[in-house]
């Protein structure tokens, strides 16, 4: 005959207490074999092997209801694990979010008010997120443009399913930025002169590749040396726009990089490279502070030569 077994042996060998035996039997989700003449229980081994699933799966989190239900193979155990797995899942992206946040409120000595907007944003859905971005870029892409569905999705941010901590962290910081009226502006006027062929990416990688060896080369801006790389990089831009070089074309193809110097925009850049897991990209901001101080630098001496002459 089997062995039978007390409610206080079968609490030694699984580990759980004699009062959760007993609320676990008088929910029939574990039943006694037996009962002894003064009316105590016992349990088989069956038992032992049920009160074990039951405190692994209630220590995964599990209800009763859904363990009854696997116990009874009214639903495939396999099922569960896939259901509560994704549950879990959801839960740790909200906690990576939420630590997140606490991180960035501790790091900046946020408001009040930082820390309301940052744990609306750390909160929302999947969805929720995509049209906060949806909404930014339906903002500042106005109109429509040769390659305009390329642009937008190469400034779309995708936080990952199983985003890695700083991946949450850029996210938080790169929707707050999103809702900046003023950053918003900026972004409207660089899309403007994208349209226009000044910030047009092949002129601003023509730029990047001309200025760098006087970066390189520690050559100043508003120096004898800088004239030639800056009348290089204009006369592409000039023949880009159908003008001709003018003090006037260079005036104007320095505001449009000031624009673009935006400290804000070199911050949403790289904030999306880490949230879509993209490599960072060196920031512009040296290349264009360099060639606008330069741009400026023959502005000036024309104007001044323009007041000597009259």
């Amino acid at each position: 005959m089997e062995d039978l077994h007390s409610i206080g042996e079968l609490a030694r060998r699984t580990g759980l207490t004699v009062k959760a035996i007993r609320f676990y039997s008088d929910r029939g989700l574990v039943t006694p074999a037996d009962r002894t003449a003064a009316g105590y229980r016992r349990y088989d081994a069956a038992a032992v092997a049920r009160l074990d699933l039951i405190r692994t799966l209630r220590e995964l989190g599990l209800d009763l209801a859904t363990i009854r239900k696997v116990l009874d193979h009214e639903t495939a155990l396999s099922d569960v694990a896939a259901a509560h797995a994704e549950a879990l899942a959801v839960q740790v992206r909200t906690l990576q979010l939420r630590r997140a946040m606490l991180t960035l409120v501790a790091e900046r000595h946020s408001t009040p008010e930082d820390l309301n907007l940052m744990h609306r944003l750390s909160n929302l859905s999947t969805t929720q997120r995509h049209q906060l971005i949806t909404d930014f870029l339906d903002a500042v892409l106005t109109g429509d443009f040769d390659g305009f569905a390329a642009v937008r999705r190469s400034l779309t941010p995708e936080l990952p399913d199983h985003p890695e901590p700083e991946q949450v962290e850029a996210w938080i910081e790169l929707a707050e930025l999103t809702q900046d009226p003023d950053f918003r502006t900026a972004v409207r006027r660089m899309v403007d002169d994208y349209r226009t062929v000044a910030l047009r990416p092949d002129l601003v990688a023509g730029i990047r590749d001309q200025v760098r060896p006087a970066l390189d080369a520690e050559i100043a801006p508003d120096s004898p040396e800088a004239s030639p790389v800056i009348t290089a990089v204009v006369t592409r831009y000039a023949e880009a726009l159908g003008e001709l070089d003018s003090a006037e074309l260079r005036h104007r193809l320095a505001g449009v990089l000031e624009t673009a110097n935006d400290p804000r925009w070199a911050r949403y850049l790289h904030l999306l490279a880490i949230t879509n897991g993209w490599e960072p990209q060196p920031p512009l901001t040296p290349t264009y502070t360099w060639t606008i101080r330069a741009l400026r630098a023959t502005t000036a001496g024309e104007a001044g030569r323009s007041s000597l002459g009259g």
